[in-house]
């Protein structure tokens, strides 16, 4: 048995199995089963993908529903702990990249409906160009504004036959114009091609665009502040000398969205948050605690019940 008072072993014994550091082999597997997970699963709700897809400016994937309910406020996001905890590690998982839907891009997949039967585990996506499968075992990228995926090697044949590689070409899909800047890999893991997407991030943000090419919006908070501003400098003006937009906090409901499946979307994450709230606000046991009693109404009998022996009422005096 060993162990057990009748032998004592050495330290070899001990530590022939220590941690060691792992081998190029096994980092290598590691990072692959990891790519792999982000190429089928949501970072943030981690449900399978599947379209409409989304990714922003750092090359991630994200089911567009899931981003929807993330930039949509929610008043489960302060209930308890568990609720604070799980908006917390959405945030680190976004890490400040999507703060607008115009923060991220759809990436227009093309599907491969026979590698998609065979596997039968999700969408399994194609290049257009070279019908190579999409995924961890092929560098991949899209094109901003219209999302169009390719394999990298597809796109750099199509770079080297313009007559200018480094600015750019057309889509081989859809024909619209691209910059070479905006090639964006998917799931990048070389550290060049992070570098350049941190950098793209921080020069569109300079020039106030957003990761689709996009006008960023502007912060609520400082327009607030100016208005109040306005406001104060112009406090002897006539009323008819300040026009304020009472619309210009309101939340854009889904009936304000133009795109068809962004508003469906939106409608659908909304009437879920809403049927939440009523289960909420419907528990039996919670409202057992409250009285349905109309306070402006006399009580009755009990009405003097606290102060019954104590205080005589003028008129039942005698």
């Amino acid at each position: 048995m060993g162990n057990d008072g009748g032998s004592i072993p050495t330290r070899r014994e001990l530590v022939k199995e220590a941690a060691r550091n792992p081998t190029t082999t096994e980092l290598k597997a590691t990072q692959l089963e990891s790519q792999a997970h982000n190429w089928t699963h949501d970072p943030l709700n981690h449900q399978p993908l599947a379209k409409p897809v989304v990714s922003d400016s750092n090359g991630r994937l994200y089911n567009k529903d899931s981003i929807l309910e993330f930039l949509l406020p929610s008043e489960e996001d302060g209930a308890d702990e568990g609720a604070r905890a799980r908006r917390e590690e959405k945030e680190r998982v976004i890490r400040g990249a999507v703060r607008s839907l115009k923060d991220v891009v759809e990436v227009r997949f093309e599907v491969d409906e026979d590698e998609t039967k065979r596997l039968d585990v999700g969408q399994s996506w194609k290049c257009p160009i070279t019908s190579s499968r999409l995924g961890p075992a092929t560098k991949a990228v899209y094109l901003v504004p219209c999302g169009h995926a390719f394999s990298a090697a597809a796109i750099k044949e199509v770079a080297l036959s313009t007559t200018a590689p480094t600015k750019g070409g057309n889509c081989s899909v859809c024909d619209v114009e691209y910059a070479q800047n905006d090639v964006i890999p998917v799931l990048p893991v070389k550290e060049e091609d992070i570098a350049r997407l941190l950098l793209r991030a921080k020069t569109l943000r300079e020039e106030g665009l957003t990761h689709s090419l996009k006008k960023a919006a502007r912060d609520k908070s400082s327009k607030k502040r100016k208005a109040r501003a306005a406001h104060v400098d112009s406090a002897s003006a006539t009323p008819a000398a300040i026009t304020i937009n009472p619309e210009a906090d309101i939340a854009p409901s889904a009936t304000n969205i133009r795109n068809s499946s962004t508003a469906s979307l939106t409608a659908k994450v909304m009437a879920e948050q809403e049927a939440n709230k009523k289960r909420r606000l419907g528990n039996s046991n919670l409202n057992a605690l409250f009285s349905s009693r109309d306070p402006t109404q006399p009580s009755g009998r009990s009405g003097d019940f606290m102060t019954r022996g104590f205080d005589i009422p003028a008129s039942a005096r005698r």
